[in-house]
């Protein structure tokens, strides 16, 4: 596959995630390889904040965007309250139980 067709691929792939961190704070970021991310995340190679707050778990708040609409749709979510923040997670886990 070429540089370019990697890019094309990619370039609607992008997701909003949601960590929960040791300390019960939710870290919120974005990536195109979430799996891969919340793995450097957990090897402590990730953001200085989960450096310093173990992560636990990662849910997929959005997913599907370019980067530039991951990055608006972050910025709306680390403005969230953290009791929104909090339901956003809830709510993630419900709907996808209900996939199952």
């Amino acid at each position: 596959m070429s540089a370019q067709n990697t890019t094309e691929k990619n370039a609607e792939n992008w997701c909003v995630y949601l960590i929960l961190c040791a300390n019960g704070a939710l870290y919120c970021g974005i990536s195109n390889r979430p799996a891969e991310r919340f793995a450097a995340h957990a090897a402590g190679k990730g953001a200085k904040y989960t450096r310093l707050n173990k992560p636990l778990a990662m849910r997929i708040a959005v997913h599907g965007l370019n980067k530039s609409a991951a990055l608006k749709r972050e910025i709306e979510v680390k403005k969230m309250s953290a009791e929104n923040k909090r339901a956003l997670w809830t709510t993630l886990a419900d709907f996808a139980a209900e996939a199952v």
